[in-house]
């Protein structure tokens, strides 16, 4: 990870752990994660947004009023709300992606979830998602949550990565393994 990177997460895991805090003294973890997901969503979808919250041109009061305005609308978590304000006045909303990760992580750990980064030659369907999403749960032995990706370089089959473990099962891979082999042979 490079130092950049490394103090930006630094920064959100402080700002994370006061909200994720803070929202389960309220009771309240669940309304923070469908918030984080629409922001997640709301910066996903909005070009205008990530430049707001990255640019340095804006200057802070401009800043604090935008993300303030984008976090009454979509009517966030007050804890969040707040902390979204606090890191503007800092100039730290350029972490914001940082945090929205981090939030999800510790949501992840709090409700025994683990995700599964799937990358696929096609998009997967409901139920094969769903199919999925059980097996891996039998093998791991806490909900998993699909997080899929489309490579159509992969030519078929599916890449697996569970925290550390990564199973390929993908055409492509066996197709480097024959080739390998081959060249071993000849």
């Amino acid at each position: 990870m490079s130092e950049p990177a490394s103090i930006s997460s630094g920064i959100a895991a402080r700002y994370a752990t006061a909200i994720f805090d803070i929202a389960k003294e309220n009771n309240s973890v669940g309304k923070l994660e469908s918030d984080t997901d629409d922001l997640a969503q709301a910066l996903a979808d909005s070009p205008d947004l990530r430049d707001m919250i990255s640019s340095p041109v804006y200057p802070r009061q401009a800043q604090k009023d935008g993300i303030l305005a984008v976090s009454s609308k979509m009517g966030l978590d007050k804890a969040l709300h707040n902390a979204l304000g606090l890191m503007a006045e800092k100039r730290r909303l350029f972490v914001l992606p940082h945090l929205v990760a981090q939030l999800r992580e510790m949501i992840a750990v709090e409700k025994g979830e683990v995700t599964a980064e799937v990358t696929s030659a096609t998009a997967l369907s409901d139920a094969q998602a769903s199919k999925l999403a059980e097996t891996l749960k039998s093998s791991v032995g806490k909900d998993v949550k699909i997080k899929s990706t489309v490579d159509e370089s992969l030519i078929g089959g599916l890449v697996v990565k569970v925290g550390s473990k990564m199973i390929d099962t993908s055409v492509r891979a066996k197709l480097n393994s024959l080739q390998n082999a081959m060249k071993e042979v000849g």
